[in-house]
């Protein structure tokens, strides 16, 4: 995998409204059924586009996990500009995330997979930090040109995810939030 590390200096683009013509942080909520008594990991939250919706759609902590701080400082000022408090920063890779097991009832990774380097390590990762019954939703782009997103070789298409999931040991079910994106979902 290992594409290159998105920058910080660009964080704005997340922010884009044209994202959420692609996948609304609303939808996200919904398809991962969240409850007011989940604990929730956001894992690669950069600044917040997925976290600040996911955090108030729950009264319990929203671990916002990057592995660059100016993206957790970016979200902690639009989490404050919301007056949101439940969510905890926390600076780690996705290969050795710093949350403890069993932590979290349901966990997002958005957009990142196609950047981790050992993705194999990276799933085992977020299976051990999701509790018995939990749910990993996985966000990513499909391996189509588009102006927005990385380059097309950097993409990983909806059916090569799945192929990879199967080989680590998971069964996902994979859905299309529009054409530019999907997420495969896993039970745990």
């Amino acid at each position: 995998m290992a594409g290159h590390r998105f920058k910080p200096d660009k964080a704005d683009k997340l922010l884009d409204p044209k994202r959420r013509e692609l996948v609304s942080p609303e939808q996200v909520v919904k398809e991962l059924k969240v409850k007011k008594e989940n604990i929730i990991a956001d894992l690669g939250a950069g600044n917040g586009f997925f976290t600040i919706p996911l955090a108030k759609a729950t009264e319990q902590e929203v671990y916002a996990v990057d592995i660059e701080e100016k993206m957790l400082n970016l979200l902690r000022e639009n989490a404050n500009s919301e007056k949101i408090g439940n969510i905890q920063c926390v600076i780690s890779d996705l290969e050795d995330i710093r949350l403890n097991d069993d932590l979290v009832n349901k966990a997002l990774v958005a957009f990142v997979v196609h950047e981790i380097p050992n993705l194999k390590k990276a799933l085992g990762e977020f299976k051990r930090i999701l509790r018995p019954n939990g749910t990993l939703l996985i966000l990513e782009w499909e391996a189509i040109e588009m102006e927005m997103g990385p380059p097309l070789h950097e993409r990983i298409s909806s059916g090569k995810m799945k192929e990879i999931l199967i080989e680590n040991d998971v069964e996902p079910s994979i859905i299309h939030f529009s054409e530019a994106v999907y997420g495969a979902f896993i039970n745990v």
